[in-house]
């Protein structure tokens, strides 16, 4: 018994000395993968800031929602995609830096991503169509897919005859809509000159109806209709429009239009699935450091090796 235990240590110990043996010539395998190059653009107008998510158990604006679940986009897709980030408010989109590298610029990107925030808007407006149409065009000279994050809430309200037609080609860009927010209307926060919030807009603070082209059908029945100078009545009209929910309908049409696909951000794992199916995907090959396999297999062999007696000497 006292020889076989000594030819099974030499064994184990053999097997210990080539695992480490491996590791130290370390081995790598290729094998490959897809890449990405992406345009973010992230809506920061007011009611993003709206609050109908979560984040640690508290309530979060949809702008924080946003920003974090990008943060963990990023640094699931691989190495040698590239990304580049831009924001939205008023009627246009603007390119903040474009595709960089994002492994090797990792730290700077986070950084940026996190450090969006609604009081970089220049105007209060919100026009999502144009603000989309905006990014199209940046990420077609990027020759980048696009990444558009909006709760599709326009500021004033669209007119009657409904948003503009979209002039490009339709496909011609690839990439995702993502729409932000909940399905249930909630209030937008509103903040003073200082950026300190002081309440919720009210239904007088806010347009509740665009005034602008044709007036509707009912024009005339409406109190103080005059077809020269109230042509849509003398009286402020009244609606939700102080209250914002993800506008999916409005956002489903303008993916549609423009030839993007369309999600709404629930959880990362859906974002990264409309990622892989919508944009364009550029395959790498990739280098895996082995080392990890022998390191581990020459471990279990002296854990084998030393723990031998001790099963021996209980029998």
């Amino acid at each position: 018994m006292h020889t076989l235990l000594r030819d099974w240590r030499a064994v184990v110990l053999g097997i210990a000395a080539i695992a480490l043996l491996a590791t130290v010539l370390r081995p790598a395998g290729h094998f490959r993968r897809a890449a990405y190059d992406l345009l973010v653009v992230v809506d920061i107008t007011g009611s993003m800031n709206a609050r109908d998510y979560a984040l640690g158990g508290q309530p979060a604006a949809r702008l924080d929602f946003t920003k974090r679940t990008l943060r963990e986009l990023i640094a699931g897709l691989p190495c040698r995609s590239r990304i580049g980030l831009g924001i939205f408010t008023e009627r246009q989109s603007f390119l903040l830096f474009e595709p960089v590298e994002l492994c090797d610029n990792f730290g700077a990107v986070d950084s940026a991503i996190d450090s969006l925030d609604w009081r970089m808007a220049w105007e209060g407006d919100s026009y999502v169509t144009q603000g989309l149409y905006s990014a199209i065009a940046i990420a077609r000279d990027l020759h980048s897919d696009l990444l558009f994050f909006s709760d599709g809430h326009e500021a004033p309200p669209l007119p009657r005859s409904g948003a503009p037609a979209f002039e490009g080609e339709a496909g011609e860009v690839s990439g995702v809509v993502v729409g932000v927010g909940g399905l249930e209307p909630v209030p937008i926060p509103k903040f003073d000159q200082r950026g300190h919030e002081i309440g919720f807009w009210t239904m007088a603070e806010v347009p509740q109806e665009n005034r602008s082209g044709q007036p509707p059908s009912d024009a005339a029945s409406r109190a103080g209709y005059d077809p020269r100078n109230a042509p849509f009545g003398g009286e402020a009209a009244v609606g939700t429009e102080h209250l914002t929910s993800v506008r999916e309908e409005h956002l489903q049409t303008l993916a549609r239009a423009t030839g993007l696909g369309y999600t709404r951000l629930v959880e990362r794992s859906r974002v990264e699935g409309a990622i892989a199916t919508r944009a364009h995907q550029r395959l790498i090959s990739a280098s895996v450091d082995l080392r990890p396999i022998p390191a581990a297999l020459a471990l279990i062999a002296l854990i084998v090796l030393y723990a031998m007696p001790f099963f021996n000497a209980s029998d």
